[in-house]
């Protein structure tokens, strides 16, 4: 009787090992499954060797993604594999490769940090001056603020000369790009980049921000511009 007892004992133990364990798998897919794919759409910033990259994710789709990313004057499409890892999302994702700075992005999302994008890029041609990345980027969403930078009211209202005459051609120029950087423009020149990837409000978005820019910003980067002219040409003769 104590052997059936026993015996009755153990078969017991070992289903309820066996349930807990089922429960365990069940939470750690659970993690995933509470974050759908969707999810991971979204501009990812942060340092990227001497530059600051935006990589966004703009599709999502079964087993795919797409997106592009936007680094030191390029924005560069990619299309790549998603996989769900259990705890997180792995993508591979290949630039088109018909640009000598075109790679491959090894990207891992976790489930508990879906703000965090971490990886590696590898460029497709290998130089001295285009080595391996690793990165680790925060998730930011770009928006347009008119009430940023040295010079916000370049962006509020039409300028007046005497908001520009006195200026030397130093920060004329950087009130006029002020208003590009405003709109997520990503320099191709690195002292423009410099002047503005240390400042929070910037989030480097685009490559063309044409369409984007008011009438009010289009009138006063004209007016900046012949300014700009002056005090290039007769900055001596006015002690600039």
């Amino acid at each position: 009787m104590k052997i059936k007892y026993l015996f009755s004992f153990l078969i017991l133990c070992a289903l309820s090992a066996c349930n807990a364990s089922g429960t365990k798998d069940k939470s750690n897919t659970a993690a995933v499954a509470e974050m759908p794919s969707s999810k991971l759409l979204g501009s990812f910033v942060g340092a990227f060797g001497d530059n600051k990259i935006t990589l966004l994710i703009t599709k999502s789709s079964g087993d795919t993604v797409e997106g592009r990313s936007v680094v030191g004057g390029n924005d560069r499409p990619f299309t790549g594999t998603l996989k769900n890892t259990g705890d997180a999302y792995a993508i591979v994702a290949k630039e088109p490769g018909d640009d000598k700075y075109d790679g491959v992005f090894n990207l891992t999302i976790n489930a508990k940090q879906p703000d965090v994008v971490t990886g590696s890029w590898e460029p497709n041609t290998p130089g001295a001056h285009l080595g391996p990345k690793t990165f680790s980027l925060q998730r930011k969403t770009f928006n347009y603020l008119q009430d940023v930078g040295e010079y916000p009211q370049a962006s509020k209202r039409l300028l007046k000369e005497d908001d520009v005459e006195n200026l030397m051609k130093p920060e004329l120029e950087q009130m006029r790009n002020e208003i590009f950087a405003r709109h997520g423009y990503c320099f191709k020149k690195k002292d423009l980049r410099e002047m503005f990837e240390d400042k929070d409000w910037y989030v480097p978005n685009t490559v063309d921000v044409r369409k984007d820019l008011t009438e009010i910003e289009k009138k006063n980067i004209l007016l900046i511009k012949k300014y700009e002219k002056y005090a290039e040409e007769y900055g001596n003769d006015f002690g600039r």
